[in-house]
């Protein structure tokens, strides 16, 4: 009989489709106060583009964006933000998803004598605001009921998807090592990378940046995991229990993601492909005489 099986295996050995690996360069600090980190977090502003494209509608070929949470001028209280506010409202090309209940900015430095202080978070627990500090004054970002965060991007002030080559964050607080991590993915949902957030041991109000650059613009997500519990107000820092929030993101231009076919496309591909070359075949070649 004819064998027609090595042909196919093959032919799919030869339409096998491997992810990408980018090349990629980590930057990574720590310290006890914000002039720990400044100059890896210059580093890697430069390193992600030049000019800051602020708020302008893209595509734009170059540059980078940031976000520092301070913007909205005299508004002082937390801020439940939605998850497109810095796409739909803001046009920064970021979008965020978290398995919690939403998002929240930190409000600005009160006063001292307040009952109820609202920066650092400490509308959540009063215990946060000596726990948490500002990276570039005032406020900070958490996601809420969570410790995680999605960031997809998009063309700033579209709904067209992009991708990026390079994203950074600070981190404030990190105690306990390889409990903050950022986890890079393609438009595939690939994992390309992961790199875990140094940590400051026994200090409250540290800071830690962590960024990555890629030799292409091949990052459609960014999962970020901060510490290893959400924020409440049943739960204190200590004893185990590494609390983390967030403050300026900084990335490159997102520029427009590279279409990928569906698997299903693909598949028909392969189907047709494998039809198209097997009637040229001899498959007496194959043949086992019994």
């Amino acid at each position: 009989m004819n064998r027609l099986y090595p042909s196919i295996t093959l032919a799919l050995t030869a339409l096998t489709l491997v992810p990408n690996i980018a090349e990629a360069a980590v930057f990574s600090a720590s310290g006890e106060n914000a002039t720990s980190i400044q100059a890896t977090v210059d580093a890697f502003r430069t390193a992600s583009g030049e000019p800051n494209n602020g708020n302008q509608i893209g595509p734009i070929q170059g540059g980078r964006r940031q976000i520092d949470w301070d913007g909205r001028p005299g508004a002082a209280d937390p801020f439940d933000m939605p998850g497109d506010f810095f796409n739909a409202v803001v046009p920064r090309g970021n979008v965020y998803e978290t398995p919690g209940s939403g998002f929240q900015i930190s409000g600005a430095d009160g006063d001292p004598t307040n009952n109820a202080p609202i920066e650092d978070f400490g509308n959540i627990n009063p215990t946060y605001t000596d726990v948490f500090e500002a990276f570039s004054a005032e406020k900070l970002f958490t996601a809420v009921d969570s410790n995680i965060l999605d960031i997809l991007f998009f063309i700033p002030g579209t709904d067209t998807a992009a991708t990026v080559s390079s994203f950074g964050a600070v981190f404030s607080d990190v105690d306990l090592p390889e409990t903050s991590k950022m986890e890079f993915f393609d438009v595939k949902g690939n994992l390309i990378q992961t790199n875990f957030v140094e940590a400051v041991a026994n200090r409250n109000e540290s800071f830690s940046f962590l960024g990555v650059t890629f030799d292409e613009s091949i990052v459609s997500r960014v999962r970020i995991t901060s510490g290893n519990a959400a924020l409440g107000a049943n739960t204190f820092e200590g004893g185990g229990i590494d609390l983390v929030v967030l403050d300026d993101f900084i990335y490159s231009e997102p520029q427009i993601a590279e279409r990928v076919p569906e698997p299903s496309s693909l598949l028909s591909m392969l189907i047709v492909g494998i039809f198209v070359w097997l009637p040229s075949r001899k498959f007496r070649k194959f043949s086992v005489t019994r």
